[in-house]
């Protein structure tokens, strides 16, 4: 029993630091907005 309970510890730990991890991108990270522009071959405007 006990190698079954610090092995669920051991994954709540990792979901934790991943989940922290995500904050920290979420709180931190800006995304920069850009224009985006894509040529379209003629013979898809045709159909």
């Amino acid at each position: 029993m006990p190698s079954l309970f610090r092995f669920l510890v051991v994954l709540a730990l990792i979901a934790g630091a991943i989940f922290a991890g995500m904050l920290a991108l979420v709180a931190f990270v800006q995304p920069e907005p850009r224009e985006i522009s894509q040529t379209i071959p003629p013979q898809r405007l045709n159909k």
